[in-house]
């Protein structure tokens, strides 16, 4: 009992405000989910298929200008944006059958020095059919729940069902929020963002096990204690990892996001949400849903139960 007094002294009672994190969670999967469902996400060119080009000019442009030439010259469902500076654009022409693969580079770039007295310089143009797109968006969906279903099984295996339930929450709730995070700015979501997204399961799965295996070895170890205070306790002995693992994956992603270049913002920005909501719900998903689950020290005790038989004459 004593040795857990200096913790007590220093210790943040982060389930004191279990039950606003749950309601500010609750409010944040709303705005995600109504924003998929009203304005769904800005899909890549690697999901829809279609074709993307690359163009820079020497001085900024005017896109309004672009998009009225294209919309004269039959790409009336192109879409023009700046890429990375007000000086380059991308172009985004859906698949047609009625468009020639092997000149429709040729006739944007025709398109796009008429509107202009600059000299346009034509620096990527990339291809995907429909087919490889809708399989790209299938094979990425079932690999998130192939995931989710394997941390499942490994949670459930190395602590007991409780905590699997309370972490697999916290998973489904980053990757909730961190994609309706992207329908909401309808940044574009592509292939890499994708796979940060699973980065991020992984990410966050690291940092609830850390906090979960804490949860284990205090409630074998405290007595007499509620399981308040015991998650308190978990929390706040593994709380300067949290921060300290963190806020330096927070500094290397920043810095590709300013410096890497505009290729990789989808992935470093999904990253940098996932980081940080990983976090939030590390300490306060997982723990609290222990709490509603009235989580007690005979949970972690029944692997320790089975020993003692097996290990009987």
């Amino acid at each position: 009992m004593s040795h857990t007094q200096p913790v007590n002294k220093a210790m943040i009672n982060f389930m004191s405000k279990r039950k606003i994190a749950m309601v500010f969670s609750l409010i944040l999967i709303s705005i995600s989910i109504g924003s998929l469902v009203t304005k769904g996400l800005n899909l890549g060119i690697d999901f829809t298929g279609g074709y993307l080009i690359e163009a820079g000019y020497q001085n900024d442009v005017d896109l309004d200008k672009v998009r009225t030439a294209l919309a004269n010259a039959d790409f009336k469902d192109a879409q023009v944006q700046n890429f990375g500076s007000s000086k380059d654009i991308i172009v985004r022409i859906a698949p047609r059958a009625d468009i020639n693969k092997a000149t429709i580079a040729d006739n944007v770039l025709s398109v796009l020095t008429s509107t202009s007295d600059q000299v346009v310089e034509m620096r990527r143009v990339e291809f995907v059919g429909p087919q490889v797109g809708d399989e790209l968006r299938d094979d990425g969906g079932i690999a998130l729940l192939v995931a989710l279903g394997c941390i499942l099984i490994y949670i459930s295996l190395r602590f007991q069902m409780k905590s699997a339930v309370g972490a697999i929450l916290a998973l489904v709730h980053d990757v909730i929020i961190t994609i309706g995070f992207f329908s909401l700015i309808q940044m574009e979501f592509d292939l890499s963002v994708l796979a940060s997204i699973l980065a991020v399961i992984g990410y966050s799965l690291n940092d609830t096990v850390v906090v979960l295996d804490r949860i284990r070895e205090t409630f074998r170890s405290v007595r007499k204690t509620s399981a308040e205070d015991i998650l308190n306790m978990s929390i706040n002995q593994t709380l300067s990892r949290t921060i300290v693992t963190s806020l330096t994956t927070l500094l290397v992603l920043f810095a590709l996001f300013f410096f890497g270049g505009e290729i990789i913002h989808g992935f470093a920005m999904a990253l940098i949400v996932g980081v940080i909501i990983g976090t939030y719900s590390s300490i306060y998903i997982a723990s609290s849903t222990l709490m509603m689950m009235n989580i007690h020290k005979q949970d972690f005790l029944v692997v320790a139960k089975e020993e003692v038989v097996d290990d009987a004459p």
